[in-house]
């Protein structure tokens, strides 16, 4: 009855870390980021700004980018729609709508995820005038 108890919490054990593993590289082994926060400086309260996150594939093969996460609901993103081949610049549109109130300070957050690849986070702040 031991044997089957230790099993058991054995296999427990086994299963929670395997759930909590992270799959693929790092994202900083494929590809390099222009800027890993970008300061949109000050921003007309309701006048948001799109801006350009700009990665190099540093990889030897293409880099697709699977998904595009963003923070909040105030945020939008859109990944590129082709694979980024070696070497090459890739841009992620990020549009803000700059609605927090006067005077208040942002930072943002946009996760990128890449196929084969563990998810790189970008930030972006600012203040609302």
């Amino acid at each position: 009855m031991k044997k089957f108890y230790l099993l058991a919490v054995l296999l427990f054990f086994g299963f929670a870390v395997t759930g909590y593993a992270q799959e693929g590289v790092p994202a900083d082994q494929v590809i390099k980021m222009v800027k890993d926060e970008y300061d949109l400086g000050k921003l007309k309260f309701k006048k948001g700004t799109t801006f350009y996150m700009e990665f190099t594939n540093i990889s030897k093969k293409p880099v697709i980018v699977q998904n595009v996460m963003v923070g909040c609901g105030c945020t939008v993103a859109e990944k590129p729609s082709a694979p980024i081949m070696p070497g090459k610049v890739g841009k992620i549109k990020v549009g803000y709508d700059a609605t927090a109130a006067v005077g208040s300070t942002f930072k943002k957050d946009v996760t990128i995820k890449i196929k084969g690849a563990q998810p790189k986070t970008v930030y972006f702040t600012g203040e609302i005038i």
